[in-house]
């Protein structure tokens, strides 16, 4: 049996096993909270109404269902591409009309990337305008939609085509290490990325004004002093104008970092809840989750160009994924594509282990926030926040385990009910 076919069927197999698992996980996740709708669980039932608590079951199980059409067509869309001979035929016809060369090259790129985006664009606009409008979360218009498409598709071309164009050159021009010059060039647009977002990239799509309010300004900013952490301003996003969800978040890096509060988290917590929220965030910071992180992306992305560098050369991975590799010109964008395609239907079985990872990290931020703020304004922030996003409070446990990175609110309460 020969390489090629191995490895077809070893791809088969694990998109194949991936789909199942999935609708395994799913369906479980859709019954368990389905029989947990009728009743509030006692530990709330003081502070969660039975509307609220049924409202979140129904945006959960919505979700769940959607989820699986959408996994089916994706999964249709990977043999589509791979083993039915989309790319193979889309690659062809471009070396046809534009011949071999970089600019061959970054125009599959653009090419299976729009395609794409056309393919799934149905499933973008149904959760958007049906499912999120259904439970009054979505805010957007069509016309912010249609802006922020086009800002995305400008922004990706602009910032997206020349690391590709640079990655690609590497691949051709730097020998047999191109991987590990390449994996710098990708580490340091990264770290670039992180820098610039927060002044150039974020005020593209959303309004940043500072915040405001003079007693949750100097709250937050004596916890801030209080845990060490500097930050270059505090933020308020109009994130209402494209949903009702609420959150807050750290971004930048370096000198960059920025505070950046929701204005739907503000209407829904009080000052001591937001401060709560934000010591679980400098939490993250204290015990070094971030730069944890930072450094597994690294060594995982490290893996992943040594990896590619290596199946790049190897014709069996061209035509076990339904390829022809060109004979007279480089192949190096249908590796990247190919590799693109191929690790993440691997790579499903092993999701489980980072998603545990962010759990511990998340009741460790908890802990934190608990020692440094009130813990029931921070008990009693999660419990708005996961009302008001709608989050079940009685998720399927292996569901759970698999996909959730942040423990459910029961499990997260009791924490910090016994600490």
């Amino acid at each position: 049996m020969s390489y090629s076919l191995i490895f077809t069927i070893a791809f088969a197999a694990a998109l194949v096993a991936g789909l199942l698992v999935k609708f395994w996980l799913a369906t479980r996740q859709v019954r368990h909270v389905a029989q947990h709708r009728g009743a509030v669980p006692a530990a709330f039932a003081q502070t969660i109404t039975l509307a609220a608590h049924q409202k979140a079951a129904d945006y959960t199980i919505a979700k769940a269902r959607f989820g699986l059409v959408e996994m089916a067509w994706g999964a249709a869309l990977l043999l589509g591409w791979t083993l039915l001979g989309g790319l193979d035929v889309l690659n062809r016809l471009l070396l046809v009309w534009i011949g071999g060369g970089m600019v061959q090259q970054l125009a599959l790129l653009a090419a299976f990337a729009a395609l794409g985006g056309l393919l799934e664009l149905p499933f973008t606009l149904w959760q958007t305008f049906r499912l999120e409008e259904r439970f009054g979360f979505n805010k957007m218009t069509w016309k912010l939609w249609l802006t922020d498409a086009l800002k995305s598709t400008l922004l990706g071309a602009v910032i997206g085509l020349p690391i590709a164009a640079l990655i690609l050159w590497l691949m051709g021009a730097a020998g047999q290490l191109w991987w590990l010059w390449s994996w710098g060039a990708w580490m340091g647009f990264n770290l670039l990325l992180m820098l610039i977002y927060p002044t150039f990239i974020a005020p593209l799509f959303n309004k940043f004004k500072p915040l405001d309010d003079p007693t949750l300004k100097e709250r937050v900013t004596a916890l801030m002093k209080r845990c060490g952490f500097a930050a270059k301003g505090l933020f308020v996003m109009d994130g209402s104008t494209r949903s009702a969800h609420a959150n807050a978040y750290f971004t930048g890096f370096g000198a960059s970092k920025r505070v950046v509060f929701y204005d739907t988290l503000l209407r829904q917590l009080n000052a001591g809840e937001v401060e709560a929220v934000l010591a679980h965030e400098l939490g993250h910071f204290k015990h070094r989750h971030i730069v944890k992180r930072l450094v597994a992306m690294f060594a995982l992305s490290l893996a992943g160009f040594a990896l590619l560098g290596w199946v790049s050369t190897q014709v069996w991975f061209y035509t076990g994924l339904g390829v022809q590799p060109n004979m007279t010109a480089p192949n190096s964008a249908l590796a990247l594509l190919l590799f693109m395609i191929a690790v993440p239907v691997f790579g499903f079985f092993v999701a489980p282990l980072p998603a545990r990872l962010s759990r511990k990290h998340e009741f460790e931020a908890d802990a934190y926030a608990v020692a440094q703020t009130s813990g029931a304004d921070l008990s009693a922030a999660l419990l708005k926040l996961y009302q008001d996003n709608a989050s079940t409070l009685t998720p399927d446990p292996v569901f759970v385990k698999f996909y959730y990175s942040h423990p459910p609110a029961s499990e997260r309460l009791a924490r910090m009910a016994a600490a």
